[in-house]
């Protein structure tokens, strides 16, 4: 038995997490024409991620309490705009300290849009959807990756950052006016009040969620934010091969995403969860074999399958555990990711700057064990009432 479609309004949140996430990955994927630019080093250019990373971390829930009565459809096409006008702004930053500024003003967009248009999907579809349906909207991040972020780094390599940050501001123009023709008023899930937040701090399963959130991606960030240094160092690669390599990546990550997007309904959230964290150790673990590029590519197979699919089963998780607190729970997912993409950033840094960077992956891997091992503990814990 087939399936009823998706409303378009999904289509144009998909569309907008695709922006989103292309242009949260970008510095990643600019990093070396970044540091080049400002005459930085690469360590010190990766601290603009973990800026950013710190804003969306205490601004997703701080965001989720302070617009929770907006109408969704001018919220989210509203952030857009914002999204717009600050990656212009930074384009234009004529110092390294003017572009931390200024792309710590850009990460507030993904603090609200990410984590908002993953709470309004409950109000979209039927509730037998809603693990479809957030997962589906996530597939943007995944997108971003094997097209946005890969096209980006072209950019970047080949025209310099700031055409690739102008790039990312035009694409946010179109989404929000993607978002304002297809989304429907009146969604408004329900602010969540005091009580409710006090519920979500306290129960042990919603932040052990959380914390399995933030280990995977902390685990990721020591080695990710430095993927393109790291893949001029090791292999020598120039910016066309590590937009491919960028590519490939991606690629695995939108089938990844694919699939747990078409089963998770039916093995659950918290074992999709599991299984796409033990996939990105594997390739944490394998880490020192990829010294060719068709070696490296298969070391991070495993890498780019589980990579978005994860954090898509961990909103779903969420959301399907206390679907009345998905707008604080998922806000503060956000919070967990990123608060992990600071950490990870900053510790990936510290250990580039040190001479240390054959300990990049052992770090990643320790910390996802430790994902792993939460996540089994916190599906034996009883569900939020």
């Amino acid at each position: 038995m087939s399936r009823p479609p998706l409303p378009a309004a999904l289509w144009a949140l998909l569309a907008g997490n695709f922006v989103i996430g292309t242009g949260v990955m970008l510095v990643a994927g600019t990093l070396n024409e970044i540091s080049g630019s400002f005459g930085v080093s690469v360590a010190a250019a990766g601290q603009v991620m973990t800026a950013g990373a710190l804003v969306v971390c205490f601004g997703a829930p701080l965001l989720a309490a302070l617009v929770a009565g907006w109408d969704r459809r001018a919220l989210l096409a509203l952030t857009m705009v914002w999204y717009a006008v600050c990656n212009v702004a930074a384009s234009l930053m004529p110092s390294y300290i003017g572009l931390l500024l200024t792309r710590m003003l850009t990460m507030l967009a993904p603090a609200i849009f990410t984590a908002q248009a993953a709470a309004s999907v409950g109000m979209l579809v039927p509730a037998d959807q809603r693990g479809r349906g957030v997962t589906f909207v996530f597939l943007g991040w995944s997108m971003a990756s094997v097209l946005g972020l890969p096209l980006g780094a072209w950019l970047g390599g080949h025209y310099g950052w700031r055409t690739a940050f102008v790039a990312i501001a035009v694409a946010a123009l179109f989404s929000a006016a993607t978002i304002w023709w297809t989304m429907p008023t009146g969604i408004r899930p329900a602010a969540l009040t005091r009580a409710a937040w006090a519920r979500v701090f306290k129960s042990p399963a919603l932040m052990g969620v959380l914390t399995v959130t933030a280990l995977q991606s902390t685990g990721q960030f020591v080695v990710f934010a430095y993927f393109a240094p790291l893949l001029k160092m090791q292999l020598g690669a120039d910016a066309t091969a590590q937009s491919f390599m960028w590519g490939w990546f991606g690629a695995c990550g939108l089938v990844g995403n694919l699939l747990v997007s078409r089963y998770i309904d039916r093995i659950g959230a918290g074992r999709a969860a599991l299984v796409t964290t033990v996939l990105m150790a594997t390739s944490l673990l394998l880490w020192p074999l990829g010294v060719t590029f068709v070696v490296f590519a298969l070391v991070l197979l495993p890498w780019g399958l589980g990579c978005f699919a994860a954090n898509s089963a961990q909103q779903a998780r969420l959301v399907g555990m206390a679907p009345a607190m998905a707008p604080g729970s998922v806000a503060l997912n956000s919070s967990g990711m990123f608060i992990g993409q600071a950490i990870g950033a900053a510790t990936g840094g510290w250990l580039l700057a040190h001479d240390a960077a054959s300990w990049m992956h052992w770090v990643g891997f320790g910390t996802m064990l430790a994902a792993m091992v939460l996540s089994i503990a916190v599906d034996r814990l009883p569900r939020p009432e």
